[in-house]
C-alpha cells in the first residue's frame, strides 16, 4: 500500500490507497490529542472551518415499521408509545419544509418507518420530493431498502441524497437487528449509487459494539465514500431492546468524529440523533474534529434535538456560520490519506 505524507502543503496523487480496518484501528489507539490535531488538519484543508451545513429531519411516516432494529422506538414489536401513522400528505409535508427553509435549513431530509416502500407510496414520495425540491432545498429520503428501480424513480424525481446507514459493524449487526442482512443495506446503496443519487450513510455509536466494530465500519464507509456521514449517538429509549445500553464516554465520541474525518475527508460529517445529551462543550470538540453539518429542528423523528435557538446561540458563541461549500480538491490534503 502507497504511504502518503501528512504535511498538507505537499502535493500527492489524488486517489489514495483505501484505508483497511487495521489502520482505522490504529487511529483509535494514538493518543486523542493527536488524532484531533490529525483531523483538524484535514477539515482545514478541505472546508472552510467556520461552516456548518443545516439539515432538516422530518418523519413523514411514522411508527409500525416491521423490521426489529434494537435502538429503534418505531419498530412495531416494541411498546414504546409510538403510534403508527399514515404518509403525510405533500402540502404538509410542504408546510415543514417551507418552516424548516424559513428558519436557516438548507438541506430537507424525509423519513418513513417501512422496510422498503410499496409501488403506490414510492409514487407519492416521489411527488413529494419534487415539490420539495421545487423549493429550492437539497432533498434527502431514508425510506427503507430499494431495488434499482426504485432508486431511478427516486432520482427522476429530484431526489439529491439517499440515507441509508450501516448502523455498526458486519460483525456486530446481528447483534442490533435480525430481521435483515448486512448485505441488504450494501444492496440498497450500490442501487443508490447505480441511479445516480448521492449517498447518506454513517452508524450509531453506542449499540454494545467494541472498538474493533467501531474501527470496522469506519472503514466500511470510508469503502463506500458517502457525501454524507451521520453519527448518532445512542438515545435509549424505553421499551426497546437496547433501552439500558451504557452510555457513550463523550471524548470516545468526539474520537469517532475525528476518525471519520480523517478517512472520509471529503464528505460532510453530520452530528445527528443524540447531540441534545453531548451538551455545548462536547459538541464544540465534534466541530474542532471535523464535524460540518447538523441535524437541525426541535425534532428528530421521535426523538428530541436541541431548538433552533440554542443551536443559533451555539453557532454564535464558536463563530459558526449556515454553508453549503463544495469540498476542495482531493490533492490538497494528503492529511486524509492513510499514514
Amino acid at each position: 500500500m502507497s504511504m502518503y505524507p501528512t504535511d498538507a502543503t505537499t502535493p500527492v496523487c489524488t486517489t489514495p490507497a483505501p484505508w483497511t480496518v487495521a489502520e482505522v484501528e490504529a487511529l483509535f489507539t494514538q493518543p486523542w490529542i493527536d488524532v484531533m490535531h490529525r483531523a483538524a488538519q484535514v477539515h482545514r484543508a478541505h472546508w472552510p472551518t467556520d461552516e456548518v451545513e443545516l439539515a432538516t429531519l422530518l418523519s413523514v411516516k411514522t411508527g409500525g415499521c416491521p423490521e426489529n432494529c434494537g435502538y429503534c422506538p418505531q419498530a412495531q414489536s416494541f411498546d414504546t408509545g409510538v403510534q403508527a401513522s399514515k404518509l403525510m400528505a405533500t402540502e404538509q409535508v410542504l408546510q415543514a419544509a417551507r418552516a424548516a427553509q424559513a428558519s436557516g435549513a438548507t438541506r430537507f431530509c424525509m423519513g418513513a418507518a417501512w422496510r422498503s416502500p410499496n409501488a403506490r407510496d414510492l409514487e407519492k414520495m416521489a411527488q413529494t420530493i419534487a415539490a420539495v425540491k421545487a423549493l429550492g432545498l437539497e432533498t434527502c429520503a431514508t425510506l427503507g431498502m430499494l431495488d434499482e428501480e426504485q432508486a431511478q424513480v427516486l432520482q427522476q424525481a429530484g431526489l439529491d441524497y439517499y440515507n441509508h446507514n450501516l448502523d455498526t459493524s458486519a460483525s456486530h449487526y446481528t447483534q442490533v437487528v435480525t430481521t435483515r442482512c448486512y448485505q441488504d443495506r450494501l444492496d440498497t446503496l450500490a442501487a443508490v449509487r447505480q441511479a445516480g443519487i448521492k449517498v447518506c450513510c454513517g452508524g450509531i455509536i453506542g449499540l454494545g459494539e467494541e472498538q474493533a466494530d467501531r474501527a470496522s465500519l469506519i472503514a466500511e464507509l470510508a469503502r463506500l465514500q458517502p457525501e454524507s456521514v451521520p453519527i448518532n449517538s445512542l438515545v435509549p429509549v424505553p421499551g426497546t431492546v437496547l433501552a439500558r445500553s451504557a452510555p457513550v464516554d463523550p471524548l470516545d465520541f468526539v474520537r469517532v468524529i475525528a476518525i471519520c474525518r480523517i478517512t472520509m475527508p471529503r464528505a460532510r460529517i453530520r452530528l445527528s440523533a443524540g447531540r441534545q445529551q453531548l451538551g455545548e462543550a462536547v459538541q464544540a470538540l465534534c466541530f474542532l474534529a471535523g464535524a460540518n453539518s447538523i441535524f437541525y429542528g426541535d425534532q428528530l423523528l421521535v426523538t428530541g434535538n436541541p431548538e433552533v435557538q440554542t443551536d443559533q446561540a451555539l453557532m454564535r458563541k464558536l463563530g459558526l456560520r449556515p454553508g453549503v461549500s463544495a469540498p476542495a480538491a482531493a490533492a490538497a490534503a494528503p492529511a486524509g490519506a492513510p499514514a
